[in-house]
């Protein structure tokens, strides 16, 4: 049964079994004959046959396994096969965190999701990737690293335990090229999950979370759930101690596919995760007719990719139904194809003790109404339509209760069978519940559109009549300004990267031809010494301290570092010391003018590297040690500006959306961490940009960002 194309009696097998989902009895079974290329099946007749050989094979897997369920049969663990709806949450999206009062507002994020789709049972905290690699800081520093260290993510956890949410934190085996920590990935986790009180570990990029973490963190008496983001090539063993898993998207074909490691083990909560998508349409029928979870992922690594009005809608319902009737999904019982009668129309069986549940989905993309389903009626039963949510008594004859109800295009539908005698168990409120967000799919909006960024302003300085001692003065001229994003993630989708302001959305690659006014610009990025100068004259202190200034030694710089760049300094702090020296940050499009000149160089020195012109790359786990910042006289641009390009990254414009504070940096950074591509991106060349996630100093404070100012004239 390993064959892609394997034959049982008259039924094709379409995907092969060591996949991640399991074939499907040709078409749909309630259709009499389809058509298979140039011949023709009879799948009703094959469907019982194909089910008892489906469960047979699911009998003789589990045994070649060896799959131990105990941790499955564990009470403290079970709220995993409740665990539907899932939330990558950035720890830098603005509903999270307020970078104006300098607080955690968890209340004020799940009260967004709920208002929208109706909330989350669990959040993955992401707190690494895609700053990591700015500086030598690794996957354990920067949790340390967030506002209030473990603190501070203790009273986070809290604060979502108090709302009913579980709380799971990431690990990335690929984090091998920064600074090198003193215990294994999985003790270390440990440590964090124990002290903040989480519930879960996510492995991203892990096909199959190694056992190791979870006898890690029962050792420390805080057993957790673990979740790969994947399992293709883990092997099914891993089923043993991995209780949820992500899976990619789902084939958008028109007969549904059958998740399976959820047929395996139905007690796996598979959630799908397609980050990318515009309209979720087909993952949500997946999901209700897998009965397995979603990923509500919508803050991208910071691109904002929102529900449209229908997918929230849709996703709200799903979500209602499955939590109610979460116990009915994880039994070896469910039946997937269950027998329909119209075309495009499947169905999966969920019985359970008493009641029986029926997921309907209509993968055609026109509405299909009548009676969609006869299931064997039993004498005194009562249904409810769960969509709708309403009682409903369907027509019977010949023993079998039919359910007249009309599918949107795309649509679902829910019967339940309550069989007499059985406790509804406060069903009426929940039809009630039901019935409140019962308006037809297509009434909601299916438009997505990216969310539009704003520039945030920076104060024009005096206006000087000459460039200040140590600037450069940079004239006034049409300057044609083409930069594009070096982010990693989003492909080049409208919403990534960032919008100018004459540009009508983000994206990624920009070009614009400008009238650039005269202004000066720092010869030279601020150092130590100038920022020691800074802060003796004008007392200024930061409210959150933590890594301001770390590489000083008892608030000075250490000797011989006096004429570095500074660095450890937020973008808040440049600000202050500009403002101090009657200056200000430069826009972005001022610095690149000033590396670049008018010919479009490619590098400040011309179009080819000159490895005399900026100091060695170091590919070291380790950040290098800086240099001077007229180390490299041979790198100055056309204006004789210097230190542009692989000395330090600089802090130049920040832009804000709805969700997201990001700041583009320009110039990169001597420190290139090796053993994976998913680190910060170096941006050498003069027609790239990054994109820093801004969350709070504590976090956004670098050894791989410095500054340099500009003033207006």
């Amino acid at each position: 049964m390993t064959s892609p194309h394997h034959t049982t009696s008259n039924i094709k097998f379409s995907h092969a079994l060591t996949g991640p989902y399991l074939p499907t009895p040709g078409k749909a079974p309630g259709w009499p004959f389809q058509e298979m290329g140039r011949w023709t099946i009879d799948v009703g007749a094959a469907a019982d046959e194909w089910l008892a050989g489906l469960r047979e094979w699911r009998r003789e897997h589990r045994l070649r396994i060896g799959l131990d369920d105990s941790l499955y049969r564990r009470p403290d663990l079970a709220w995993s096969q409740a665990n539907f709806v899932h939330a990558l949450t950035m720890v830098e999206d603005l509903h999270f965190y307020d970078p104006d009062i300098g607080r955690y507002t968890v209340d004020r994020y799940l009260d967004d999701l709920q208002a929208r789709f109706g909330g989350v049972d669990s959040v993955l905290l992401w707190y690494i990737y895609p700053n990591i690699g700015v500086d030598d800081r690794g996957q354990f520093d920067l949790v340390h690293d967030l506002p209030g260290g473990l603190d501070g993510l203790k009273g986070v956890v809290a604060d979502f335990h108090r709302r009913g949410v579980k709380v799971f934190l990431p690990t990335m085996p690929w984090d091998h090229g920064t600074r090198e920590g003193d215990a294994p990935d999985w003790e270390r986790m440990a440590d964090i999950v124990a002290a903040v009180g989480a519930d879960g570990i996510n492995g991203d990029t892990y096909s199959g979370v190694p056992r190791a973490f979870h006898v890690a963190c029962e050792e420390r008496g805080r057993p957790v759930v673990l979740q790969p983001e994947s399992t293709a090539q883990a092997g099914d063993h891993i089923l043993s101690w991995n209780l949820q898993s992500w899976t990619k998207r789902v084939p958008n074909e028109s007969i549904p596919t059958v998740v399976k490691l959820k047929w395996v083990e139905p007690r796996h909560i598979v959630q799908i995760e397609n980050r990318w998508s515009r309209e979720r349409w087909s993952d949500l029928q997946h999901a209700f007719f897998n009965g397995i979870g979603y990923v509500a992922w919508e803050n991208v690594f910071g691109f904002v990719n929102r529900l449209t009005d229908r997918d929230a809608a849709t996703l709200r319902r799903v979500a209602m139904i499955q939590r109610r009737f979460a116990p009915l999904l994880v039994t070896d019982d469910w039946v997937p194809y269950d027998r329909t009668l119209q075309a495009g129309i499947f169905a999966s069986r969920f019985p359970g003790a008493g009641r029986t549940l029926w997921a309907l989905i209509n993968r055609q993309e026109y509405g299909v109404a009548g009676e969609q389903i006869a299931v064997d009626h039993i004498e005194g039963a009562a249904y409810y339509d769960l969509w709708n949510g309403q009682a409903i008594e369907p027509r019977i004859g010949d023993g079998r209760a039919f359910f007249d109800t009309e599918l949107e295009a795309h649509g679902f539908a829910a019967l339940l069978q309550f069989e007499r005698g059985v406790d509804p168990d406060g069903l009426d409120a929940f039809l009630s519940e039901m019935r409140r967000f019962a308006t037809p799919l297509g009434d909601h909006s299916a438009t997505w559109s990216p969310s539009p960024q704003a520039l945030v302003p920076i104060p024009s300085t005096k206006a000087y009549g000459a460039a200040p001692d140590g600037m450069i003065s940079i004239p006034a001229g049409a300057f044609d300004f083409a930069v594009h994003g070096i982010v990693i993630e989003g492909y080049a989708a409208e919403g990534v990267d960032v919008q100018y302001p004459w540009e009508p959305s983000p994206r990624r690659f920009h070009r614009h031809r400008m009238q650039i006014e005269a202004f000066a610009i720092d010869r030279l990025p601020v150092t130590n010494a100038e920022f020691k100068t800074f802060l003796d004259a004008s007392g200024y202190a930061p409210t959150d301290t933590r890594n301001f200034l770390r590489h000083w030694t008892y608030g000075s710089p250490a000797p011989g570092s006096e004429r570095m760049p500074v660095v450890w300094v937020g973008i808040e702090d440049a600000r202050a010391y500009a403002a101090w020296a009657g200056k200000r940050l430069p826009r972005e499009w001022e610095w690149q003018l000033a590396a670049q000149g008018y010919d479009g160089r490619r590098y400040p020195w011309g179009d080819d590297w000159r490895s005399d012109a900026a100091p060695p790359p170091s590919l070291e786990r380790t950040m290098p040690r800086l240099v001077d910042v007229d180390a490299y006289p041979a790198g100055a641009s056309p204006f004789g500006v210097m230190a542009m390009t692989g000395h330090v990254w600089q802090w130049t414009d920040e832009y804000r959306d709805r969700h997201v504070r990001a700041a583009v940096v320009r110039g990169g950074s001597p420190y290139q961490p090796q053993s994976s591509h998913w680190y910060f991106p170096q941006g050498y060349a003069l027609d790239e940009h990054g994109k820093y996630l801004l969350m709070a100093p504590s976090k956004d404070r670098s050894g791989g960002i410095g500054f340099r100012c500009a003033v207006d004239l």
